[in-house]
Formats: structure tokens, sequence, C-alpha cells
């Protein structure tokens, strides 16, 4: 099993979206868990209407999901730094912070950095530049602001498309062919970074 833990303490970077997203694409071929442990419970609304992948809104003790029988365990958290994260952070085999490419989103970005410092999981990390506006040069201004923390950061880019933001109702990429390679590239890279 393999816990991929999306997280970030800034709101609106689109995390449970890319979290739908990525279980989605991943659920094709295994057994699949999205675990909300955001209070807002946005994932969890969906719960009844997505049969490729369970969707649990998690309320038991962190210790029990290594008990879990899932190939892969998706962990959406809530847009702040709450008391779970540090041992979130602890068991997950890879972390994936998704940001917008802003300078209060950059601002933003390294407490969530330090504590994954603070875990010894700096290696574990990757950023991913979610929600990006296109032909535009603030994406790399903020790669460059970036390489001060040493991580990673995704080669895949995922734009502001609206069939990203319709793909949670419409259970995943209809007719996008841009954003759904968009999402199998990044796909590529989580599981390459899991290996």
């Amino acid at each position: 099993m393999k816990i991929i833990l999306i997280t970030h303490q800034k709101g609106g970077v689109g995390k449970s979206t890319l979290t739908f997203n990525l279980a989605q694409n991943i659920s094709k071929n295994t057994k699949v868990a999205v675990l909300d442990f955001d209070l807002q419970g946005s994932l969890s609304r969906l719960k009844e209407m997505t049969d490729d992948f369970d969707i649990i809104p998690y309320q038991d003790s962190i210790d029990l999901i290594n008990d879990l029988d899932y190939d892969f365990i998706f962990i959406d958290t809530p847009p702040y730094l709450s008391n779970h994260l540090p041992k979130l952070i602890q068991i997950a085999d890879l972390i994936i912070i998704p940001t917008k490419a802003g300078f209060l989103d950059l601002l933003a970005i390294e407490s969530t950095i330090n504590l994954i410092k603070s875990e010894n999981k700096i290696a574990q990390a990757i950023v991913v530049f979610n929600m990006i506006k296109v032909n535009t040069t603030l994406t790399m201004d903020i790669i460059m602001g970036l390489h001060e923390y040493n991580i990673k950061i995704a080669n895949t880019h995922i734009s502001d498309l609206v069939s990203i933001t319709r793909s949670v109702l419409e259970k995943g990429i209809k007719s996008d062919k841009n954003a759904q390679k968009q999402l199998d590239n990044l796909t590529k890279e989580v599981l390459t970074a899991l290996i």
C-alpha cells in the first residue's frame, strides 16, 4: 500500500480537485481510497456519486490507516496546519503540495515545507503547480522563489481549465484531451516518485 498526502496550509489551491483526479486516474487499474480529513468535507459529499474508488470521511485513529486494504490511499487535508498533519506526514510515502503561481501562495507554502522538513520527509515531497494561467511568466518567477527550499517541483503543471474544475461532478475529464494529458503526465510522475 502507498499513502499519498495532499497538503498545503492555504485554501483555494485545488487540493480536493487534484486529489479526486489523481485517485480517479490511478483507480483504473488499482484499488484506491480517498480519506477526507478536511472538516469542510468537500470530497465526502461525493461519496455516493463515485464508484471507481472509495471516499471515506475519516475520523478514526491515524494509526489505523495502515490497516486499510487498498493499493493507494490519498489523504486530502484541510487548508490549515492541523494537529494531525505531523503524523500524516510521517506515514506518507509521498507528499504533494499543490500551489497556485501567486506570491501569496509562495509566502504561505513556507510553513507547510518547514513542517515537512521538521519531520525529515522533504525527500518525499513534491510541489505541483495547479490551476495555472497559461502564457504568463509568473509561474517561472514562483519556481525561482521555490529553489531556496530545496524541494522537488513536478515537471507537469495543471492548467486552470474548466474541464478540470468540472471533473469532480462529471467523474473525471470527459472531452478535454489537453486536461487529460496533463493529469496523465502528473499521474506518471506521482507513480514514478513512489518507486
